[in-house]
C-alpha cells in the first residue's frame, strides 16, 4: 500500500547499512541482540516500533480521506512525499541518517522504476478513500498471486503446497469478502485491484533495476534510505502534476475543513508517520530476517483492520467479518510458508 507504498522497497531486501541501535557505534552488534530498548530487547522494540507506525499510518491516511470534507487524495499524497524527501534530508544533515551523494545516473536509472512507484502508492490512496481498511487488506494480498506467477516464469522458481494453498484462501477469502462487503464501491474494488497489478509490477522491475544501481554506483548498492530519497524527491513533481491536471488545488483552498485542527494534525502526522515507517522498517529489519518481518507485518493487519471497523463505523456483516479474517490469517500463513520456502536448502539435481 501508501502504507505498503512507501515501505515495499524495504521489505525483502537485506540493508546495506546497519541503523546504530547502541549507545556506542563502535560496539558491533549487527543483529542488535544485546541491546535493550526501553527495558525491551531490540527485536521487540524494533517489531513493536515497526507495527505501531504501519497501523498508525493506515488509520491516519483512512482518516483524513475519509473522515473529513477535503476531497484532494492526490494533493494529501504529494503533502506525504514532500515530507518524507524533506525528512529523509533532514535527517542526513543532522546525522540521523547517512545519504550518499546525489548520483544523476541513478536517478535517470530510477525514473521507470518511479513512475510504478507514483501508480502504486496513489492507486492505494485512492482504494483506501473507498473502501474499508480490512477489504483492503485482503485484496492486497491478492499481489502474492502475481508476483508469485512472475517468479515462475521469469525466474523458473518453484513453491511448496503450504504457499499454494495460502494462495488459495487468500482468493476464497477475497471473492467473499467482495461479496458481502456492505459498503461495496466499483470505483474502490477497481482501483485496488489496480494497485495490486502495480505492486507487483514496482516490485519485480524493482528487482532489477537494483541489480543495475552498482554498476552506475562504482559498484555500490542503494541502500533502503537512498530509496527512500529518490522515490519522493522524483514522485513529488509528478504528483503535482497530477493534482494540477484534476483541479484539485482549487478544491483544496476552499474545502470546508481545511482549517479544521484535526484535519490539520492528521494530515501532519501522514507525512511524520510515512518517514518513520521507512525508518522503522530498516530498524527491525537489521534485527531480524525478512521472513520475520513479512510475518509480523501480516499479523498486525489483524489488530488494525478490526479496530479500523469500530473506529470509522464500516458498515459491515457476520459474513464479511469472517471472510476479512480469513484472508488475514491465510496472508499470515502465507508469509510463513514462503518464508519455510526461502529457507529451505535447494538441493542439487
Amino acid at each position: 500500500t501508501v502504507v505498503r507504498g512507501l515501505t515495499v522497497a524495504l521489505g525483502e531486501g537485506s540493508p546495506s547499512r546497519r541503523v546504530q541501535i547502541n549507545d556506542s557505534p563502535d560496539s558491533p552488534n549487527p543483529k542488535g541482540d544485546a541491546v535493550s530498548v526501553f527495558g525491551l530487547p531490540a527485536p521487540i522494540a524494533a517489531g513493536a516500533a515497526y507495527c505501531l507506525a504501519s497501523g498508525s499510518m493506515i488509520m491516519m491516511n483512512k482518516a483524513v480521506l475519509s473522515s473529513f470534507d477535503v476531497d484532494a487524495p492526490t494533493t494529501m499524497l504529494l503533502f506525504q512525499t514532500v515530507s518524507s524527501f524533506v525528512l529523509v534530508v533532514v535527517c542526513h544533515y543532522l546525522g540521523v541518517v547517512q545519504l550518499q551523494p546525489f548520483n544523476m545516473d541513478i536517478m535517470r536509472l530510477w525514473l521507470p522504476v518511479n513512475v510504478l512507484f507514483v501508480g502504486m502508492i496513489l492507486s492505494g490512496f485512492w482504494s483506501l478513500k473507498y473502501l474499508g481498511v480490512g477489504i483492503v487488506s485482503v485484496l492486497k494480498n491478492l499481489t502474492n498471486f502475481i508476483t508469485i506467477t512472475a517468479d515462475i516464469k521469469l525466474y523458473g522458481r518453484k513453491y511448496s503446497s503450504g504457499v499454494w494453498v495460502s494462495l488459495g484462501l487468500i482468493f476464497l477469502s477475497a471473492v467473499c469478502g467482495a461479496s458481502t462487503d456492505r459498503a461495496f464501491s466499483l470505483p474502490g474494488y477497481m482501483w485496488q485491484l489496480l494497485n495490486c497489478v502495480l505492486t507487483a509490477s514496482y516490485s519485480l522491475y524493482l528487482k532489477q533495476v537494483m541489480d543495475k544501481i552498482p554498476d552506475v554506483n562504482g559498484g555500490k548498492k542503494l541502500d533502503e534510505f537512498g530509496m527512500v530519497f529518490y522515490n519522493n524527491m522524483l514522485a513529488s513533481p509528478l504528483i503535482a502534476v497530477l493534482a494540477m491536471s484534476q483541479g484539485e488545488w482549487p478544491r483544496v483552498f476552499s474545502a470546508p475543513d481545511l482549517d479544521d485542527p484535526r484535519f490539520q494534525v492528521a494530515l501532519l502526522l501522514t507525512g511524520i508517520l510515512g518517514f518513520a515507517i521507512s525508518f522503522a522498517s530498516l530498524w527491525f529489519l537489521s534485527t531480524t530476517s525478512p521472513g520475520t518481518m513479512g510475518l509480523v507485518g501480516s499479523l498486525n493487519k489483524i489488530p488494525v483492520s478490526i479496530l479500523s471497523l469500530f473506529v470509522f463505523k464500516t458498515p459491515t456483516n457476520l459474513k464479511n467479518v469472517i471472510s476479512i479474517l480469513i484472508g488475514l490469517l491465510a496472508g499470515v500463513a502465507f508469509a510463513k510458508a514462503k518464508d519455510l520456502d526461502r529457507s529451505r536448502p535447494i538441493l542439487p539435481k
